[in-house]
């Protein structure tokens, strides 16, 4: 016979093992209660961390990396290995970042162009001249890349405030008498100039309405006809009384040609314009 101990030792033997607290320190908090295992049915997502061992600022400077990484000669890179290392990068970050991996695709098609074009028999040239090097423009662009980020580089390497070094501050007692900062000359030109933007924002303008009669300027047109056999076309005008009269003057000349009592002439086109009286027989 088996006692009644043994079922119960037995029965524990096939429970799952509950993990040991040691010294009552919970591993984490879940809705504020201590837990002190990770659940078992815990599920982490496979992308829930990536981890870029390197990154890139852009095309440019993923080609200039792997150049350098394996000491290749950047005024004669082998095309074939550089795209293959290149495209296998971009293979990568497509199925991260789309977006991302627009850029670089686009320098990919330049580099398969250019593996292509040096798969081709060179162009002929005149006698003495060497046929172009279809990297040469690639190698241009790295290596002006390439004097950009070394110059950034070395800025970068320059004490920075606030990075590197902080202004020191020392707090001394003031003296019994006040010294304030003086004033210098630029400085109260730009309180002027200050003061005279502000003026500017609240000016205040008065306009009035000018009433200018096209009958009265009728009469004033028919005047200065008189006795005249033409009168050039542009000497009716006065543009010293504004632009308002102006326009009053042309609607009056026009009202005298409809009712006919002047007429416009020319002699020949882009001839000057002469206006008269209209010649009424007696």
């Amino acid at each position: 016979m088996v006692d009644a101990a043994t079922l119960v030792s037995s029965k524990h033997q096939n429970l799952p093992s509950t993990p040991t607290v040691v010294d009552q320190v919970a591993v984490a908090r879940l809705y504020g209660e201590p837990l002190f295992a990770m659940p078992q049915d815990l599920y982490i997502p496979p992308d829930a961390l990536e981890v870029f061992l390197e990154a890139f600022e852009g095309p440019l400077d993923l080609l200039l990396y792997l150049i350098r990484k394996q000491n290749f000669n950047i005024l004669d890179i082998p095309m074939a290995g550089l795209t293959r290392q290149y495209l296998s990068y971009v293979e990568e970050i497509r199925h991260r970042n789309l977006e991302l991996a627009a850029e670089y695709l686009l320098m990919a098609a330049m580099l398969i162009e250019i593996k292509s074009r040096m798969l081709l028999p060179p162009k002929h040239v005149a006698d003495g001249q060497e046929a172009d090097d279809p990297r040469a423009e690639l190698v241009r662009r790295l290596l002006e890349y390439e004097q950009m980020k070394l110059a950034a580089a070395r800025l970068n390497n320059l004490p920075q405030l606030g990075r590197d070094f902080l202004h020191a501050e020392v707090y001394i007692e003031q003296a019994l008498q006040p010294r304030f900062p003086d004033v210098s000359v630029s400085e109260l030109q730009d309180a002027w100039q200050a003061i005279l933007k502000r003026a500017k924002l609240v000016q205040r303008h008065k306009i009035t309405r000018e009433e200018l009669s096209v009958r009265e300027h009728m009469t004033m047109v028919l005047k200065r006809l008189q006795g005249k056999r033409f009168v050039e076309f542009e000497a009716l005008f006065n543009a010293e009384k504004g632009a308002a009269v102006l326009v009053v003057t042309f609607i009056a000349l026009l009202e005298l040609a409809k009712e006919t009592l002047i007429e416009i002439t020319q002699a020949e086109a882009f001839a000057p314009i002469y206006v008269r009286l209209a010649y009424t027989p007696s």
